[in-house]
């Protein structure tokens, strides 16, 4: 290296270019691993991960799981009859084909597969002589008239219709409990994790399918976690369709911004290696991919490609006083690594920022992210200007760049006026206008879901049209919070205990958004009834224990082995947050009441038990999310620039996009949920790279001596279109999620595009007017 090469150059400069065929070479070994666990990465996903494991309600459950029988991990399989009900031979054989098909399906629970074809499946009546019952479908059922009309009869002596069979007789339904590990078929002694997209495949296939194909006057409708976890796992095959469309339209964006081929295949050359080392290093450390943490190789493209463009802007506009490429890269390199490596850490620090939040698939998404990040300072800031040292940049571009650094530019000098002392107030006059306005519709934004159904896909998916045939057919809705009532044990069958859960009962029906509730009660009531020549007069809980116990006998399925927790089925509308909160609190002030030492009301188990446990801690979590993040790019800011002014100047624009982000979501009927709460911090962490890069070449302007306004003028002629050009890019890059078929995917898409777009609104325009107030040109020259 020539002496004047070095002048100047701080350590890190000098071991990269001094050793630039080194650092490729380390690059390449670095790649070729790193490529090849990237091929290995799959999707995966599991229940666990899904639950804030931490939370007491799903503490409870966990507890209490083995007791639980039916109310964890499930799916509900409803066979319709197209034509006329479900009592004729061939409806009946199908069904019974069906159930023998999911029997033997991987991670079936089979011990509690529940039909009409189970014999724990039962019917009872009263007659003369006392009780008598049986299984639904008789020993000797063959499929004759006498038969079927038979089953009717069970079927209506069951107690099923509503829960099994349909209000309307048009179809039934098979309960599949699922575990999460099951025996190898092939080697009885290794376990199998639930491969949940396996699984909704083997659906699809063995059963919708099959026998769709098979029978005409049958059709199939699927619900359950597993089966909307599968359907999720595979819109992930269309996200990496929408990242090569992504690729593109960045291609010609790039060129058209560069004017050089070269340097457009060298950064997305150096992007893609940061994509595939990300995914390498998350294999690597024992991750998959799951529906969440799909997004990230978007946002390290995205990230990527903003920073690439900041350094072949600054490579391209030293290319036209430098001797040579590798000078226009060490000057570039000199200006820009620092202020890109501040960005990128105040990146990942907000992404570090989501460890925070108790739930699987958030944590692993802030550790992809924060791998990504890590990555684009080897790729982006070290391994690209090494790359254009050697490839150079064409004279196209570079004359290009040259002229417009010596001539005026009308456009860059209508939007300096932002810093002018007129314009200034205005613009901090709307913004605060803004401000208010955004928090004052901002206090519509609800916590969880607002939609019925799976909100994570669209209302006219296959799996949310399944789920509004059930609850359009059945009683009992597919929102289920359980209560879990822990006694002594048998301390559930005593009188004290079932009356307190009778009156929880009671309580909860007069509830809004209940539908109707269930438990040992319910059995309880009706077998006293029936024991008492079905008088309705009877139906009330008596206070003889012999009574009490003969009664429950009857409703095993409502009680643990030895009668020490009794689960309370509480089925609902709808899963909306302000539903579950109705409930919830219903729940805690009756338990403040009939809590003893004995007797506990515990929260809370079913799907919407999980759902209400994970809207606390998205409640919780939100503005200690928010204030970290702030909190540690602001650390980031004030470390960099010396200075609180600089850090307003580059944070207050952020805030704006906050403010007007969770406006723009009570507008858009988007709840804060699990898939909507890590855009704030991405938002925030990315976003701030605008404001960096505008008041770094601000500051550096203002200490030659230049006024504000010019000093703006000349940051946005030399940095002014790469961070307009990024801005755009990083939209593009999560635009394309708009249209996913995973609407919390497009939600994200939708958001991530507002606050990417706003942040770069808010850096060109709202930075300079602050600094106008806040910004002292002299002491930046003194200093």
């Amino acid at each position: 290296m020539s002496k004047h090469h070095n002048e100047g150059a701080s350590f890190l400069e000098r071991l990269v270019f001094n050793n630039r065929p080194a650092v490729i070479l380390l690059c390449a070994l670095i790649s070729v691993f790193l490529f090849y666990q990237a091929a290995q990465v799959k999707p995966s996903t599991s229940f666990e991960k899904m639950i804030p494991l931490q939370h007491p309600f799903i503490q409870n459950m966990l507890e209490h799981r083995n007791d639980l029988a039916n109310l964890g991990n499930s799916i509900r399989i409803s066979v319709e009859a197209v034509d006329g009900d479900i009592f004729t031979k061939e409806y009946m054989e199908t069904l019974r084909q069906i159930n023998d098909e999911v029997f033997y399906i991987g991670g079936v629970d089979r011990s509690g597969l529940k039909s009409l074809w189970s014999p724990s499946v039962r019917w009872t009546e009263v007659t003369e002589e006392g009780f008598a019952g049986g299984e639904v479908i008789p020993q000797t059922y063959d499929g004759s008239a006498e038969s079927l009309e038979e089953l009717r009869n069970n079927v209506l002596k069951s107690g099923q219709i509503g829960r099994l069979v349909a209000n309307n007789f048009k179809s039934s339904i098979i309960d599949v409990p699922l575990v999460e590990e099951y025996p190898n078929p092939e080697n009885q002694g290794e376990l199998l994790k639930l491969d949940y997209r396996k699984f909704s495949h083997e659906i699809e296939e063995k059963i919708r399918d099959k026998y769709q194909a098979k029978n005409p006057n049958v059709k199939v409708h699927v619900i359950g976690f597993a089966k909307k976890v599968g359907d999720l796992i595979d819109g992930i095959i269309q996200v990496v369709m929408f990242f090569g469309l992504a690729f593109g339209i960045t291609l010609v964006l790039l060129y058209f911004f560069t004017h050089c081929m070269r340097s457009t295949l060298a950064v997305l050359l150096t992007t893609t290696i940061a994509v595939i080392w990300q995914l390498g290093l998350l294999h690597t450390m024992g991750f998959g991919l799951d529906p969440y943490s799909i997004l990230v190789p978007f946002l390290v493209f995205a990230i990527g490609i903003s920073h690439g463009v900041q350094k072949i802007n600054g490579i391209a506009m030293e290319a036209g006083q430098a001797e040579d490429a590798l000078s226009a890269a060490r000057r570039a390199f000199r200006q820009l690594f620092m202020p890109g490596l501040i960005a990128l850490l105040s990146d990942a620090v907000g992404f570090v920022t989501l460890l925070l939040i108790d739930i699987g698939v958030i944590r692993e998404l802030a550790i992809g992210a924060s791998m990504g990040v890590a990555v684009i300072i080897l790729t982006n800031l070290i391994l690209l200007p090494v790359t254009i040292s050697y490839l150079g940049i064409s004279k196209k571009s570079v004359e290009r760049s040259r002229k417009q650094a010596s001539s005026e530019s009308p456009m860059w000098r209508k939007v300096s006026n932002f810093a002018h002392p007129v314009v200034a107030p205005i613009s901090v006059t709307v913004a605060l206008l803004a401000v208010v306005g955004g928090l004052w519709y901002g206090q519509n934004l609800k916590i969880g879901d607002l939609d019925p159904g799976a909100p994570e896909l669209h209302p006219d998916s296959r799996y949310n049209l399944d789920n509004d045939f059930i609850i359009k057919n059945y009683s009992t809705s597919s929102d289920v919070l359980v209560v879990m009532v822990k006694t002594k044990p048998e301390g559930c069958s005593i009188y004290d205990t079932q009356y307190a859960i009778d009156q929880l009962m009671w309580k909860l029906e007069n509830t809004e958004g209940v539908q109707s509730t269930i438990s040992l009660v319910t059995v309880a009531k009706q077998v006293i009834k029936g024991m008492n020549e079905g008088n309705l007069k009877w139906e009330s809980l008596s206070r003889n224990q012999d009574i009490l116990n003969n009664a429950i006998s009857r409703g095993t399925e409502l009680y643990n082995g030895d009668c020490s927790l009794a689960p309370v089925l509480v089925f609902l509308n709808d899963h909306k947050a302000d539903t579950l909160i109705r409930v919830v609190n219903e729940i805690n002030e009756f338990t403040a009441e009939y809590d003893t030492e004995d007797r506990k009301f515990l929260l809370a188990a079913g799907n919407a038990g999980i759902e209400a446990a994970t809207n606390v801690v998205i409640d919780q979590s939100e503005e200690t999310m928010l204030m970290a993040v702030y909190a540690a790019v602001s650390i980031m800011c004030l470390l960099t620039f010396r200075s609180i002014a600089a850090t307003l100047c580059v944070i207050l624009p952020l805030v704006l996009t906050s403010i007007l982000g969770n406006a723009l979501m009570a507008y858009l009927g988007i709840g804060v949920k699990v898939a909507t709460l890590p855009v704030i911090a991405l938002g925030v962490g990315i976003g701030v790279d605008y404001g960096i890069y505008i008041y770094s070449r601000l500051e550096s302007f203002l200490r030659k001596g230049l006024t504000l306004q010019e000093a703006y003028y000349e940051t946005l002629k030399s940095t002014g279109k790469a961070v307009l050009f990024t801005g755009i890019c990083l939209a593009i890059a999560v635009a394309t999620w708009i249209f996913s078929a995973i609407k919390f995917q497009a939600d994200m898409g939708l958001m991530l595009t507002f606050m990417f777009l706003w942040n770069m609104v808010g850096a060109i325009w709202l930075l300079p007017a602050l600094a106008r107030f806040l910004i002292k040109p002299a002491k930046l020259r003194q200093a």
